[in-house]
């Protein structure tokens, strides 16, 4: 944390500090059971204090000049080269929080990955202490200096001065602290997420209530069976010309049929579906259960039948009719955990083709004449049994993620800043699917009804992959992952917004140049230049070549998006000020030349060896503004007095307000730069138009 009165101390140090005594305070006190665990598999926080007593002998090498230190000074103190437990960050406190260390305080440490010792660092001293008067903060506090990161490590030496008038007396209960951040205990790991599975999916069927069943007829309880191994197929014979309007009243007349003249109990068939795809319940006991019925002599038991509306023996069913009996197929069978595809042997209560007791190899999904001497189903609704029973037994196909809403996709990766919303798409109709699973790094996330095909997830930050999982009627299942990284942390702006001045044109504008750097761990997705021009300038470019009014502010703004969306932005604003030639201070020999080709009209020209110009300025970068030709010669230039190079002024083309040579500087601070006459043999001349920087 910033504070107004933080300062740097001194580096002008004259004394050396010796150790007087060590404590170890623990970060927390007495022994909680409820920390026992933690305690188990981490290590807390600890302090180390070490205080610094009156220095006798010699300053430690390296920190002042042998005999500057007045043995026994009450300003001296130091901690000499000393072994301890081991600790990461330093600094330096002392009692009176209103006192102020107006001397220097240095520290170096030992490594304890290498065990070589750091250069001396120099502490930072912070001004009055923050915290608000009254607050618990305030209760014991110490003042102090910064807190330095050091690294691991196991010995430490320090040494502080008071000022260098040595008048001041350096605050009371000096000492070095030392803190190790110990390790923390891994974080609980949470409890995998509660996920309500949707019921699986019953088929849509018009119920007997819609279809108008007579439930007087019905003089029974219906009965059950223990489960269901096979599906029979059959058809209800007769016409095909009826309207799908009439299939009511067909189902009502064949259960009259049924319980009137054959003395059934009910209609025969479990389910029955019309030539147009209508699916219909048939016997009364609910067709989440394995109600016994009365539809296939000899196999009614374990087992279950749907009937076709109409005759099938030279022609064939509806895709639509398919679907709705491989759909019937899948979710009767497959309640059982049975492959609807598969074959299964049924002992026969006794049918005109198997003797009661005998045993049958039966297809899941057989057609009637299976088990007994009869045309049913038809021939050509017969042959459409394979089919329906490759429909009934497929597991879910070509399981794709589409996209993915709240991410952004970098090859095989999305990346997100944590809500995403997963899209996936599959080829197999939602009638023969039960739900969608999701998963994230394996844990269960969410469960959605078949119908449905996106959900909403939050992840952690991190890198996850995200499982989709797509299960079918029939509990056959398809998976597909996806990489997905969430990210929270902002992009850095590790270097600039810097602007410096650059060569170039002079004529209305001022040549400048713009450099930053910019990362992100996820990656960068851009980086955009947003004032003074917008630019989209890549992710991977470090510079920005462009030109600005001169005496007019000017915003250098940057954004930087990562791929997962999240975006820092940064700005910089400088002034590009021409000091005119008129300005500088002069020695030897200068004309006065003046043409619309100067700026302003006018310019200095000199000829003679010495002659000099210098302009002073409170900036942070700087170019020469001149004429230059092809007999123009070489001035020398120098910066705040220290050579700084030579610059040839010759050019084949005459070019006027041109910036040459530029020098700058991390801060703005107060330069003078020189330019100084070469007299070059043959072209002596040179032509100053002036000084540009940026304040």
């Amino acid at each position: 944390m910033k504070h107004v009165h933080r300062r740097v101390i001194s580096t002008a140090l004259t004394t050396a500090v010796a150790l007087s005594g060590a404590t170890v305070v623990l970060g927390s006190g007495g022994h909680r059971p409820d920390l026992l665990e933690a305690a188990r598999t981490g290590t807390e926080p600890s302090l180390q204090t070490i205080d610094l007593g009156p220095a006798t002998g010699s300053s430690p090498r390296g920190f002042a000049a042998p005999g500057t230190l007045r043995d026994g000074s009450a300003a001296a103190r130091t901690v000499a080269p000393r072994s301890t437990g081991p600790f990461s960050l330093v600094g330096v406190t002392w009692t009176d929080p209103a006192a102020k260390l107006t001397g220097a305080v240095q520290v170096r440490t030992r490594s304890t990955a290498g065990g070589t010792w750091t250069p001396w660092q120099t502490l930072e001293a912070d001004g009055a202490d923050p915290a608000e008067p009254g607050s618990v903060d305030r209760h014991g506090v110490r003042g102090s200096t910064d807190p330095l990161w050091v690294g691991p490590s196991d010995a430490v030496e320090a040494r502080v001065e008071a000022g260098p008038a040595r008048t001041t007396p350096l605050p009371a209960g000096l000492r070095v602290d030392l803190i190790d951040p110990g390790t923390p205990a891994p974080a609980p790991v949470p409890r995998a997420l509660e996920v309500t599975v949707p019921p699986r999916p019953v088929p849509d069927v018009v119920t007997r209530a819609q279809w108008g069943a007579n439930e007087n007829l019905v003089e029974n309880a219906p009965e059950y069976t223990s489960d269901v191994q096979v599906l029979f197929v059959h058809h209800t014979a007769g016409t095909n010309n009826y309207s799908c309007s009439q299939s009511p009243a067909i189902l009502r007349s064949i259960q009259a049929y049924h319980v009137k003249s054959k003395h059934w109990n009910d209609i025969g068939y479990n389910f029955l579906v019309d030539k147009c795809g209508t699916l219909f319940e048939g016997r009364r006991g609910g067709i989440t259960r394995p109600v016994l019925g009365a539809h296939t002599l000899g196999f009614n038991s374990r087992s279950s039948a749907i009937a076709v509306l109409g005759s099938y023996g030279s022609r064939g069913v509806s895709t639509r009719v398919r679907t709705v009996i491989a759909q019937v197929a899948a979710y009767k069978i497959g309640a059982s955990g049975n492959p609807p595809a598969g074959r299964v042997a049924m002992t026969s209560s006794g049918s005109d083709r198997y003797a009661r007791g005998s045993t049958a190899m039966l297809n899941r999904v057989s057609g009637h004449r299976d088990t007994g001497r009869t045309e049913c189903p038809g021939n050509t609704l017969y042959s459409q049994l394979g089919s329906i029973r490759s429909l009934a037994a497929a597991g879910p196909a070509d399981l794709t993620v589409t996209k993915i809403n709240g991410a952004t996709r970098v090859g095989s990766t999305y990346f997100t800043r944590g809500t995403i919303r997963p899209f996936w798409q599959v080829g197999t109709v939602s009638a023969l699917m039960n739900r969608y699973d999701l998963y994230v790094d394996g844990e269960p996330a969410a469960s959605v009804p078949a119908g449905q095909r996106q959900q909403l997830l939050q992840l952690t930050p991190g890198r996850h992959i995200v499982r989709v999982r797509a299960v079918a009627l029939n509990g056959r299942i398809a998976v597909t992952d996806t990489a997905v990284y969430a990210d929270r942390t902002l992009p850095e702006f590790t270097a600039g917004p810097s602007v410096s001045l650059r060569p170039g044109s002079l004529n209305g504008i001022v040549p400048v140049r713009l450099r930053w750097a910019a990362s992100d761990a996820g990656g960068l997705r851009t980086v955009t230049l947003t004032s003074p021009a917008t630019v989209d300038v890549g992710t991977t470019a470090t510079t920005w070549a462009g030109s600005v009014k001169p005496g007019v502010a000017a915003t250098y703004g940057l954004r930087a998006t990562d791929r997962a969306g999240n975006a820092r932005s940064v700005a910089a604003t400088r002034t590009a000020v021409v000091l005119p030639e008129t300005s500088a201070d002069r020695t030897g020999t200068w004309r006065a030349v003046g043409s619309p080709a100067y700026l302003g009209g006018s310019a200095l020209r000199a000829t003679t060896a010495g002659a000099a110009l210098s302009w002073t300025f409170t900036g942070r970068s700087a170019a020469l503004a001149v004429s230059r030709t092809s007999v123009s010669g070489r001035v020398r230039v120098s910066v705040d007095g220290e050579p700084a190079g030579v610059v040839d002024l010759r050019s084949p083309d005459a070019l006027h307000r041109r910036a040459v040579w530029t020098r700058s500087w991390g801060a703005s601070a107060e330069h003078t730069v020189k330019i100084e006459v070469e007299g070059t043999a043959g072209r002596p001349g040179v032509i100053s138009d002036g000084l540009v920087y940026l304040r």
